[in-house]
Parts: C-alpha cells; structure tokens; sequence
C-alpha cells in the first residue's frame, strides 16, 4: 500500500523547512509549525517519533478536511486546531506541564524532534501513518465519541480514529 502524504498547510505563502508557514486562517508565519511542535510536545513527548508523526497526522489532517469543505468545527488552520479547548489537552489551561510547553525550548531534544516534524507536516513533506484520522486517544482511555467505532490504526500508545464525523 503506497503511505498517504500530508497535504501542506494552506497559505498566501510557500511554506519552507525553515520554519515560516502561512495559514489561512491568519496566524503569523511561523506560528502553525511552533504551535504544532508544542501540541506533539506535550501530547506525545514520552513517545517515539513515529508516534509524533501519528499525532501530526492527525492534525494536518483536520486541517485539510477544513480547507475541502470550506471549513469545520475544529478550525480551518493548525494553531485554531490545535488549541481548540478540549482537543489537544496539553493546551488546557489546568494542563499538567502547561508551562513547560510553554517554556520548552529547542535545547529540549525531544522538542527539537517535534519541530522537525512540525515542519515537516506543515510543509506537506510528512507521510500520513494513520490511514487519514482525524481523532485520536491514548491506549486504554475510552472517550464517548470512540464508542461503537473502530481504530484505523494503534501508534504507540495512541489509537487513532478516521470514521468520526
């Protein structure tokens, strides 16, 4: 089977591996791939960096349903996707470790990793392991909107979900 790549993030500008990225919904460049290293930072530090990917996945993924059918609950560009309250619980504002995903740097070596992949999911250079989800939990958790619906994929600890509306 030939591995799904991301669609890149939508914007006025070409994005690059240096870190700028426009996104339609206005945030300043640079702003999509440094929200997006934080979110996997605080989502997925504990994980490996295929399971990173998984979780980059699926917001670039939501960022794309959003830009095919002119917009969608979540958000239409990475930062509104990612801090959405209640989707990315690293962005809660009672979050455990909030200020330190605030406050990570690219010291951080496990930051440094989520900023590669950043940039690349939002460069569009980032293929899809997740089968296109757009949802996911940790392994064990058994959130409502998971019931009755079966995961596309297991990455790490997470489960990974493409048929939720």
């Amino acid at each position: 089977m030939r591995a799904r790549v991301l669609k890149p993030e939508p914007g006025p500008a070409a994005v690059s591996l240096s870190g700028s990225a426009g996104d339609a919904s206005g945030d300043v460049p640079g702003d999509a791939v440094d929200t997006l290293a934080r979110t996997l930072w605080g989502e997925a530090r504990d994980e490996s960096v295929r399971a990173m990917e998984a979780v980059a996945a699926v917001v670039m993924n939501r960022v794309s349903r959003a830009r095919d059918h002119g917009g969608w609950w979540w958000g239409d560009g990475v930062v509104s996707v990612c801090r959405l309250p209640g989707q990315f619980h690293c962005w809660d504002p009672d979050a455990p470790g909030r200020l330190g995903l605030l406050s990570v740097t690219s010291t951080d070596p496990v930051f440094a990793a989520a900023q590669r992949i950043a940039r690349r999911a939002v460069a569009g250079l980032l293929n899809d392991p997740t089968g296109g989800a757009t949802h996911l939990h940790r392994t064990g958790e058994n959130p409502e909107w998971a019931q009755g619906r079966s995961a596309c994929a297991g990455i790490g600890g997470f489960q990974f979900y493409n048929d939720v509306g």
